[in-house]
């Protein structure tokens, strides 16, 4: 490989520890990311991590969180870089990140962002799924963010009354988008204002590397991560949602008779998986700790999660961690004794408000492939 196609993978490396007496060995890849992620895309660099690996902590080092981009990644120098807000406010602004630093009380939280095509995988099972990216569980992620509210910023710009959503504007810009166009969406001024949104510098007690944003992202808790958008340049407030293609045409699901818009993606739907043990393992047979992850979206959390091993005719309950914080998913775990032959595993859950999950992934298909948040079904062969 050229120098040229060394800048654009991004560092590599090997990196070790010592442990007693053995030293554990981990070699990097692209972008810094571990060489077990499970890479979708090159260029642009799409990846999620192995169930096994998303399982070991509550909190996703930075190695292994997934990454979605939709076009080549923005090498922006933070020296340089500025934040501009406008649109509808009384005080236009130019930060820089000193600025933001300096200015802005800075605040930590822990959360979860997950794709829009998370667990895509299992609907192209139901019906193909044509030009997309075949995310498996592993399309989510959860990292300790720290920065300024991005309520606060729009205090001190003076947004307008009549502003109703504020926009998210950054310079990558994507093949796929018609015409090529930077990345833009927005969200309503209402979530915008909420004090869990950040414009984040850092991520999991470090800058954020530049495949996750850097200088600043936006992370917008319980919602696609489609609209926490990276390499933030502009933040807008407006009257109306934004027209940019990742709203208007991408990110929704399609229209129908009596929908002929479709539906603009934004709070996550409760969600469900199962992390280990991974689809199509083969297993002794005895007892076998089965964990995955439950995620409820914005303002809510999970109440319970079940598994069932003979097609949801009996469902045991599994042993659920707390959240982390607000937005942040929340693991669970539970061991079953599996005899031999082929055996089955399927997890459900409820959240805070009583909602359940659809029973089966053709309840949810749609041609892009978004949303999936039917039960997770993992096949097996136990020996």
């Amino acid at each position: 490989m050229d120098a040229v196609g060394q800048a654009l993978q991004g560092p590599r490396r090997v990196t070790g520890r010592v442990t007693g007496h053995r030293r554990t060995i981990t070699t990097m890849g692209m972008w810094g990311k571990r060489d077990d992620m499970v890479v979708h895309g090159r260029e642009p660099f799409n990846a999620e991590p192995p169930g096994a690996a998303l399982a070991r902590a509550a909190v996703t080092p930075t190695d292994m969180f997934y990454s979605r981009n939709h076009g080549p990644v923005p090498r922006l120098d933070p020296a340089d870089w500025r934040l501009v807000v406008d649109g509808l406010v009384a005080r236009p602004l130019t930060l820089s990140l000193d600025h933001l630093r300096s200015r802005f009380d800075a605040t930590e939280a822990t959360v979860t962002l997950q794709c829009a095509g998370n667990r895509r995988a299992d609907l192209t099972v139901v019906r193909p799924v044509p030009g997309e990216t075949p995310w498996g569980p592993g399309g989510l992620s959860t990292a300790r963010f720290r920065g300024a509210r991005l309520a606060d910023v729009l205090a001190h710009a003076g947004i307008a009354p009549e502003a109703a959503h504020v926009a998210f504007q950054a310079p990558d810009v994507s093949p796929s988008a018609a015409p090529p166009q930077p990345y833009e969406v927005s969200v309503p001024r209402d979530r915008a204002l909420a004090p869990d949104v950040l414009l984040a510098w850092a991520m999991n007690g470090a800058p954020l590397p530049a495949v996750h944003g850097a200088p600043l992202r936006v992370v917008v808790p319980g919602w696609i991560g489609a609209r926490s958008v990276k390499w933030l340049t502009h933040v807008t407030a407006r009257i109306t949602p934004s027209d940019g293609y990742f709203q208007a045409t991408a990110y929704r699901l399609p229209p129908t008779g009596d929908d002929p818009e479709g539906v603009a993606l934004g709070p996550l739907p409760l969600n469900c998986a199962v992390l280990t043990p991974s689809d199509g393992a083969v297993l002794p047979r005895g007892p076998v700790e089965v964990t995955g992850y439950a995620l409820a979206g914005e303002g809510r959390t999970v109440a319970r999660v079940e598994v069932s091993t003979d097609g949801g005719r009996a469902w045991s309950r599994a042993a659920l961690d707390a959240p982390a914080g607000p937005g942040a998913w929340q693991r669970w775990r539970t061991t079953l004794d599996l005899p031999p032959g082929d055996a089955s595993v399927l997890a459900r859950a409820w959240d805070s408000s009583g909602a359940g999950m659809p029973e089966s992934p053709a309840q949810v298909w749609n041609p892009k492939g978004y949303a999936n948040h039917a039960w997770p079904r993992v096949r097996l062969r136990v020996r």
